[in-house]
Parts: structure tokens; sequence; C-alpha cells
């Protein structure tokens, strides 16, 4: 099975849709698979203070087209999060956001967003333990792991993964137009994005 994990989206319409059409282009049978922050929440963590709101428009961006686009299963990311802390609304959306879990399985692959542990490091061992394959987002910079060591990567060149503990960090659509193929029958990992 190929699956193309994009991740970190923040509700930028015109990024997602050139991610989109890549992935139809270069990976057409790879399934698509979200690790988070979808959309953009407008109210920063720094300025919660109890205040919730009763429509999903006063909080977060969803440009006309983007939400139809998410037509994959996704993870929730901490953008998720704050918007499900503080609204009120009775948006059907909300209750689509409700329903997205904090993490996921995808053949061998562990699916948790990254906002979890200190922001740039890797996942913790509680995360990794046992774990083949740990998938995740939040920073916006693509990058690999083996053992806890960083390693050296490509951009459109495939990597074996080792039998070993292997966490993939998938970049962003927002800004970078990054996303990673995975192919789980053959164990390789390719970082894509969008030039």
């Amino acid at each position: 099975m190929k699956v193309a994990f994009i991740s970190d989206i923040h509700s930028s319409l015109d990024e997602l849709k050139m991610v989109l059409e890549q992935i139809e282009k270069v990976a057409p049978d790879a399934k698509i698979v979200g690790v988070g922050d979808l959309f953009e929440c407008t109210i920063g963590k720094k300025k919660l203070d109890g205040t919730t709101f009763p429509l999903l428009s006063e909080i977060m961006l969803n440009p006309v087209g983007f939400e139809q686009l998410l037509d994959f299963p996704s993870i929730r990311g901490n953008q998720e999060e704050r918007i499900l802390l503080i609204s009120r609304s009775t948006e059907p959306l909300l209750q689509k956001i409700s329903q997205l879990p904090e993490r996921m399985r995808i053949g061998d692959a562990l699916l948790i967003h990254g906002h979890q542990w200190p922001y740039n490091e890797l996942p913790p061992q509680h995360v990794t333990q046992g774990e083949p394959l740990v998938v995740h987002g939040h920073t916006h910079k693509s990058s690999w792991s083996v053992e806890g060591e960083e390693q050296k990567f490509h951009f459109f060149e495939p990597i074996e993964i080792p039998e070993k503990s292997v966490t993939v960090n998938v970049g962003s659509v927002v800004d970078n137009k990054e996303w990673v193929l995975y192919d789980d029958s053959e164990r390789k990992v390719t970082f894509m994005r969008v030039a």
C-alpha cells in the first residue's frame, strides 16, 4: 500500500491544491492521510483567556472550497484542539473536527501530530518505544531519524527504512508544499515537495 502523508495545511487552499495535484500526478494510487493541523485557528494559544465563541468563522480560517478538499482521513493537531477548546458552535464542521483521533495506525506506522512533546524535539521514548515507524508533523520541517539520530535526505529520492525505530516528520503543506510518500510493502519513504 502507498500512502501520501500530508500535514500542517493551516487552511491554505492554494497550497493544498498544489500538493493534491502533485500526489495525483506522481502517486495516483496512494491513499492520502492527514497528520493534523488541517485548519488554522485565528486565536493564538497566548490569547486563550476562557472566552468561547459561537461561530467557527470567529476563530478559524475556512476558505470557500477548502473543506471539500479534506476528503481523506486525518488525525487532529494542536490547531484542531484549540478550535475545540474555544468553540461553542453547533455547526456540523465542529462535530467533524471533534471526531478526529489523536493517533492513527496506517500499516506499521503510528501517526501522531507532534505537539504532545517539546517543540523541535524528537518524539519521546514512551511514544516511540516498540514502534517501527512514527510519522508526525507540527514543526513544518521535513526530517527523519533512526534511533534518535537525524539522517540526511534528498527530496524525491526514496529511502529504505531500516528495521529500527524510525521517526519521519512530513513537513508542511503551508509555506513549504511538502509531503511524504510511504510504500509500506517496500518500507520506503520519499520526501516530496512542489517546486
